[in-house]
């Protein structure tokens, strides 16, 4: 007579263990004793209660994490400590028991791939944007942009070179034994104010310059930030993953106790043991995945070097925005608003200048010459010492810089344009995030003090029920997934409110590791000290 068998749910095998493992087996129609009913790890009435020393783990810890409480609604949630030791779980070799020949698979561990993570001293948000203050070479670049329009202005205002040479007419005196020889000085005065107006143009481009660091430390503290927070929820979900998979890796267990009594055959095991390897699969791409985050972070910080550790953080404690004011901050208070209005300053001094280039500079020239010609009334003494000088300036008939002016003038209307053009982009960007902000903050709330709460009240009751025999496991296993399913989504919810929260904070503003740009010409050219005082 071939043997009774019971099939249990394969999908309900995966957090028996959490519960401890019900009798098996009993002769049918057999009434249950009062043993019968108790489940081993298990507080029920009319069951012996187990010792200090038998009590389960029902923080369903995998060896190597640590976890700490923490109250997340009406519900404990662990917060997760970073793994300490590869997975020393039990494990059985993958085969059908009909067929103890056939195998079906080799029973690898899954990797521990964040093993010596824990050894090392966990690191906050502010130690990386501290990091990324003294290392980001972005902010180095965009300090010393200030430092050339710096420098640059000191250069334009200088003064221009004066000039000495030599001056001879009729050197060899001709007939009259005479000749004229000497030096002179020549010196040009700039008139018109056009140095200072020069020197203000560079001025103005290193104010702007000023506001391209204040607008670069923004990008790299954003994106610094939303890299640690991705890291973050990526390191939850390392948690998350490990949990599963010492669930999974009981039920492989469990299902082959159940075998062993008949009441789970291949089809059973085979199902429990792909959910086991595929928990693996899981586990080990959500370890991935944190040390992708990692490294991300670590180069935004500038030291790409920085060994693998875990995060101080508290995923739960977002901002709270006022998102309407927010929107008024981004579109008037941006760096890249205050850019964009500095840039009109600059074109405003371009034509400044502009319009007093025409003014024309002076031209000096003063010396003195020995004159070899003889005087007429001694036909034996020369002339002798004499001086000179001249003064000379251009006239400005047909170069009036007149086209430069009109150019000027066509640079501060595109100015206008580019601030107003900068400020709807802000607007556009910024509503949208406002509203997922919203949204994020609103959903988060709801399964914190809503759905989490009610999930958890369901599978106390369903566990109450089944305790008393008034209700079948599957029931209470389905209440606890969907419990579990509930935590994932409003972690990924606060993900999601930080995200956007960090983005209205700095200004919709990333690329840490972009180049910063300039206002300013890359020239270095201006002023030269050469005779003609040569301008860019």
């Amino acid at each position: 007579m071939p043997r009774q068998r019971t099939t249990i749910p394969i999908f309900t095998l995966a957090i028996v263990i959490a519960f401890g493992t019900p009798v098996l087996a009993q002769n049918p129609g057999s009434s249950p004793s009062p043993q019968s009913k108790c489940m081993e790890g298990m507080v029920m009435p009319g069951c012996p209660q187990p010792t200090k020393k038998e009590q389960p783990n029902t923080k369903q810890n995998m060896p190597g994490m640590q976890h700490e409480r923490h109250d997340m609604g009406n519900m404990q949630t662990t917060v997760p400590q970073l793994p300490q030791g590869p997975d020393t779980h039990a494990t059985m070799t993958l085969q059908e028991p009909e067929e103890t020949e056939h195998k079906t698979g080799s029973n690898l561990p899954a990797p521990e791939l964040l093993k010596d993570v824990a050894s090392r001293p966990a690191m906050s948000l502010a130690n990386f944007l501290e990091l990324a203050d003294q290392n980001n070479p972005t902010l180095k670049e965009a300090n010393a942009l200030v430092r050339r329009s710096q420098q640059k202005a000191r250069q334009a205002g200088l003064y221009p070179n004066p000039s000495i040479g030599y001056q001879g007419e009729q050197i060899r005196g001709g007939s009259y034994g005479g000749g004229e020889q000497g030096a002179f000085v020549q010196q040009t005065i700039v008139l018109g104010g056009k140095l200072g107006l020069r020197r203000n143009i560079h001025e103005q481009e290193m104010r702007s310059e000023q506001v391209g660091v204040e607008e670069q430390t923004y990008r790299v503290h954003a994106d610094v930030q939303q890299a640690f927070y991705d890291a973050l929820a990526a390191l939850t979900t390392v948690h998350l993953r490990q949990q599963l998979l010492g669930l999974a890796l009981d039920a492989v267990e469990t299902v082959h106790q159940l075998a062993n009594v008949g009441q789970a055959d291949a089809p059973d095991i085979l199902q429990t043991e792909v959910e086991a390897e595929q928990a693996k699969v899981d586990y080990s791409s959500a370890q991935r995945e944190y040390l992708k985050t990692f490294h991300v972070l670590a180069a935004l910080a500038g030291n790409s070097d920085l060994a693998v550790r875990s995060l101080d953080g508290d995923l739960e404690k977002t901002p709270d925005l006022n998102t309407e004011q927010m929107l008024e901050s981004v579109v008037t208070q941006s760096p890249t608003v205050k850019r964009a209005r500095q840039e009109i300053v600059v074109a405003q001094a371009r034509l400044k200048d502009a319009k007093r280039e025409p003014i024309p500079d002076l031209q000096l020239r003063a010396g003195e010459q020995y004159n070899g010609e003889h005087v007429s009334e001694n036909p034996l003494k020369p002339t002798g010492a004499q001086s000179f000088a001249s003064a000379s300036i251009n006239l400005p008939l047909w170069n009036r810089n007149q086209g430069n002016v009109q150019a000027a003038r066509a640079e501060i209307e595109r100015a206008e344009q580019d601030l107003a053009r900068e400020q709807l982009s802000l607007q556009q960007q910024a509503a949208p995030m406002a509203q997922s902000y919203e949204s994020a903050k609103f959903e988060a709330d709801r399964y914190k003090t809503q759905l989490i709460p009610r999930a958890t009240r369901a599978y106390e009751l369903y566990l109450k029920k089944y305790q008393s025999m008034a209700q079948a496991y599957p029931q209470v296993l389905v209440s606890q997934r969907t419990l579990f399913q509930l935590r994932v989504s409003y972690v990924m919810a606060l993900h999601e409110e930080w995200r956007n929260a960090i983005a209205l904070q700095n200004y919709m503003l990333n690329g840490g590791l972009h180049a910063p740009v300039s206002s300013d010409t890359p020239s270095t050219t201006i002023n030269l000290p050469n005779a003609s005082g040569a301008q860019e």
